[in-house]
């Protein structure tokens, strides 16, 4: 890769950082590249996989949110420029997440309504998440939920803005800290995977960072009460997302996340809509 061979040519010219330095801040580029391509279609160069890459990829997960909250607020201000429709600038804004991640998190979001939805014991809940085919509890829940995120979308004023655009930071700090302190219920799956390779507990520093960051955002642009009331959305979210993994599926997994990860969103957004 570019990168590497210029760190090399820099240190063969006897300047700038050591080798072990050097492969250090590689792992870490290659942790964000990772970050973006596996959750969104945001372009970036192409990431090699490897272990110390993904030791990072969970530390930059929430900077995914960051460019998603930055396209959102940034639409919205723009179509209220120019005197967009309320429909149209509700339903691009609600598209706009969706876009961005390729439905990643949503495709969650349906497998955990299918599995859920059985009212079968866990280890069919298990199985009805791996399976590629969408159930018809997972339209409905897809089609009702769309249109909750559109109905709360379109009550969100001007004031809301940009305070919304931490709403996807704060999902994907949370989401990432549960991936890697929650118990997870297979040993297997892309969730298994990738928290496997990561450092545990710098995962947990970066991610608690980028949360408390969103907060603040949230409630200097968000004010103390829609911003505390967002925040109390999110946290009502990850109380709620721990006792049903457990309960239900014994344990996290990529599929559950996406599924807390949409219901954060959705509950934060919600309350930002109450107050802005």
């Amino acid at each position: 890769m570019g990168w590497q061979n210029g760190g090399q040519a820099q240190n063969r010219g006897g300047g700038g950082k050591g080798p072990g330095q050097a492969n250090h801040g590689g792992k870490v580029l290659q942790g964000l590249l990772m970050a973006f391509s596996l959750y969104s279609r945001i372009p970036v160069p192409q990431a090699e996989w490897s272990k110390g890459g993904m030791r990072y990829a969970f530390c930059f997960f929430p900077l995914v949110g960051v460019v998603i909250g930055a396209a959102v607020a940034g639409f919205d201000c723009l179509a209220r420029v120019a005197h967009v429709g309320e429909v149209a600038r509700s339903c691009v804004g609600a598209a706009l997440p969706l876009l961005l991640t390729g439905g990643i998190h949503m495709d969650g979001f349906l497998d955990t309504v299918d599995a859920r939805s059985s009212c079968q014991p866990r280890e069919r809940k298990l199985e009805i998440l791996k399976d590629p085919h969408t159930g018809a509890f997972a339209i409905i829940g897809g089609g009702v939920y769309l249109l909750m995120y559109l109905a709360v979308f379109s009550e969100l004023g001007p004031a809301a803005f940009p305070a919304a655009g931490g709403v996807y930071v704060t999902s994907r700090a949370l989401s990432g800290w549960a991936a890697v302190s929650f118990p997870k219920a297979k040993k297997d799956g892309m969730l298994t995977t990738v928290s496997a390779g990561t450092g545990y507990g710098a995962a947990r520093i970066f991610l608690a960072a980028w949360w408390l960051s969103a907060a603040a955002f949230l409630v200097w642009f968000g004010g103390l009460v829609a911003g505390g009331a967002a925040l109390a959305a999110a946290t009502a979210a990850f109380g709620f997302y721990y006792h049903m993994a457990m309960k239900e599926f014994g344990g996290v997994t990529g599929d559950l996340a996406g599924y807390f990860l949409q219901v954060c969103e959705l509950g934060m957004l919600a309350a930002l809509a109450f107050f802005l």
